[in-house]
């Protein structure tokens, strides 16, 4: 196909139902605005030559920079951090065009995008821990608080691929994207699954939801003074990891994804 498609060719062929109607692929950014806009930053990218895992890369390297941009003190690199992450979701959602325009879709891009999610949402939080240190002070105990919460993120986040692996190995099919295959059979963990959806605490740990509240605790901390408002929201994340990555580990053991 020549890559001179129109942006109307380019949503209707990189943004097919299967992959924008999933239950679970698809962030709320993206469902909310940045699908209405990737298709133009594909229309840009396609005549370059870039490949579609040259733009996963360079996706990559959005949201390091998202990280690297909280080290700047203040509100400033808060305000660009969000902006990043917002940035790296747009680049996210164009790379998946690029391939199902250009008929590349494989295995190899699907790799690199779970390094670049991976990666980014490790790096906020160490980022974070530094910022609330208030100087770039690994020996800090805020820096190893920021250190711990990336660990229990990659935690929470492998415990999906570790499904899948499991599946693997066990010779069972893939699994049907349905709420009926992943909520949790009966009892307290079905109650507490219900409960969680009203205040879904869980997903505070992408990059998005984390630029964005450490961007509300850098306003705080501009009209209290100080670091009070990030190192609380700190000091609040890790039990909250913890407990997301308990309750996640817990919600795919009672459902029907391992058999």
């Amino acid at each position: 196909m020549s890559q001179r498609v129109s942006v109307a060719e380019i949503r209707r062929i990189g943004q097919p139902e299967n992959i924008t109607g999933r239950r679970t692929a698809e962030h709320w950014s993206a469902s909310l605005y940045l699908r209405h806009w990737s298709p133009y930053l594909t229309w840009l990218l396609l005549p370059t030559g870039i490949s579609a895992n040259g733009v996963t890369f360079l996706m990559m390297l959005v949201g390091w920079s998202s990280a690297l941009a909280l080290l700047i003190p203040g509100l400033p690199g808060a305000f660009l951090a969000a902006l990043l992450a917002q940035a790296q979701m747009l680049v996210d959602a164009s790379d998946g065009e690029v391939a199902r325009v250009r008929g590349t879709t494989g295995p190899t891009g699907v790799f690199l995008d779970k390094i670049g999610h991976y990666t980014t949402e490790a790096l906020i939080p160490i980022a974070l821990g530094i910022r609330a240190a208030g100087e770039f002070d690994l020996g800090s105990g805020w820096s190893y608080a920021g250190a711990i919460l990336a660990v229990i993120i990659v935690w929470n986040k492998a415990l999906n691929d570790m499904l899948e692996s499991t599946r693997y190995s066990a010779g069972l099919p893939k699994l049907a994207d349905s709420d009926a295959v992943s909520a949790p059979q009966g009892g307290l963990t079905s109650s507490l699954r219900k409960a969680v959806r009203f205040f879904p605490f869980h997903r505070i740990y992408h990059s998005v939801e984390m630029t964005l509240l450490i961007l509300a605790a850098g306003i705080l901390d501009l009209l209290l003074g100080d670091l009070v408002a990030t190192r609380w929201l700190l000091a609040l994340l890790l039990p909250l990891s913890l407990l997301a990555t308990i309750g996640h580990a817990i919600a795919i053991i009672r459902s029907q994804r391992l058999k």
